[in-house]
């Protein structure tokens, strides 16, 4: 796996946020050729809302349904992560992962999906302060 480090940009200079563990790994490729890639800090899901999505939204929805967890989640990938990218000049659909989500679009996911299952299946599904995580 390679390691993600966040830093700042100040005065076109890059300050990393943990310096030491960024000079730990640049020893491993002392004398090495590397990729260095910038882009902006996306902060990602968190592991409340990750235990909401599978403690509460698929199950709720699995039990209702009659689908396993893993099942459920492929069934809402595919309703609304839906992708699209062109290679070489072909276009295709492919689904993104729930990993790939920042905070604020893993909480717009959970919208969708609590809206869909309460309009087009009559699901209820508790918001996550009506629950305990």
């Amino acid at each position: 796996m390679i390691p993600k480090f966040k830093a700042i940009v100040k005065q076109n200079k890059i300050i990393f946020t943990d310096e030491e563990r960024v000079s730990l790994y640049l020893t491993k490729h002392e004398g090495k050729i590397v990729n260095v890639s910038i882009s902006p800090f996306k902060r990602t899901r968190t592991n409340q809302q990750n235990r909401y999505f599978h403690g509460v939204i698929l199950k709720v929805l699995s039990d209702e349904l009659g689908y396993t967890t893993e099942e459920m989640k492929e069934v809402v990938r595919a309703k609304f992560l839906k992708g699209f990218k062109e290679i070489q000049g072909i276009d295709y659909i492919y689904l993104k992962s729930t990993t790939e989500l920042s905070t604020k679009e893993f909480e717009e996911l959970n919208e969708k999906i609590r809206t869909w299952a309460a309009i087009e299946l009559n699901i209820n599904i508790p918001l996550p302060n009506e629950v305990e995580l």
